[in-house]
């Protein structure tokens, strides 16, 4: 039994998808597995449960900030953005490498997972499994895809996209738009959603720029402080 499904059971909701407050005390015996100790990612905003049910905390009951009581207020009606990936998506990129990276190991960090390039997830099509498209998604080691999700949460937050010179090396920040985003261009142009695009376009800008200017000129492009 999982623990979305063992905390359903004691909470027991009726057929609204309403239930009573249950304790946080309440997690011993048959239902310890739902101890919040390790932050309770069972009942994060982006767990099984939260995806199905309107979670509501109570932190009043003791001192500081824990979960004292959980209930389950009704279904969600509102629509949720489905982040599963066609299998046939999953086995094309299984076994290549990070894009950005260039690991494909087994190790919990080098291990490769099937990224969602536009990391806002917004986009409804991306939503469908089969209006999936395979440039929909890259592959990523698990370290790289961490750091990008806490990039592109971070430019959910700003509005600011990441600015690829962040990188040494990196001759532009952006490869289309720049550092604000926008509805219309979304994540395109931004080196976290396709940093194989980013380098192409970097090519063939300082190809152009190298007949037109000194090799001394690229050379401070790339490397300004030096």
């Amino acid at each position: 039994m999982t623990k979305t499904e063992l905390f359903i059971k004691l909470a027991s909701p009726n057929e609204k998808g309403e239930s009573r407050w249950v304790r946080s005390t309440e997690f011993t015996g048959e239902y310890t597995d739902l101890q919040l100790g390790n932050g309770g990612s069972w009942c994060r905003a982006s767990s099984a449960l939260a995806k199905k049910y309107n979670l509501e905390f109570d932190k009043s009951i003791t001192s500081g900030n824990s979960i004292d009581a959980i209930r389950l207020a009704g279904f969600r009606t509102d629509k949720t953005f489905n982040q599963n990936i066609r299998k046939d998506i999953k086995d094309f990129y299984k076994t290549q490498r990070c894009v950005m990276l260039g690991v494909c190991g087994f190790s919990e960090n080098t291990k490769i997972e099937i990224d969602h390039k536009d990391g806002r997830k917004v986009d409804w099509r991306v939503s469908n499994p089969s209006t999936q498209h395979i440039n929909d998604f890259q592959p990523l080691c698990k370290a790289a895809n961490d750091v990008k999700r806490q990039i592109c949460k971070e430019c959910k937050q700003t509005g600011k996209r990441w600015n690829a010179q962040n990188i040494k090396g990196n001759p532009y920040p952006f490869y289309e738009g720049d550092e604000k985003y926008t509805e219309d261009l979304g994540c395109v142009g931004c080196y976290q959603y396709d940093p194989v695009a980013y380098r192409k376009e970097c090519v063939a800008r300082v190809s152009k720029e190298s007949s037109e200017h000194t090799a001394e000129f690229i050379m401070k492009k790339l490397y300004p402080t030096e």
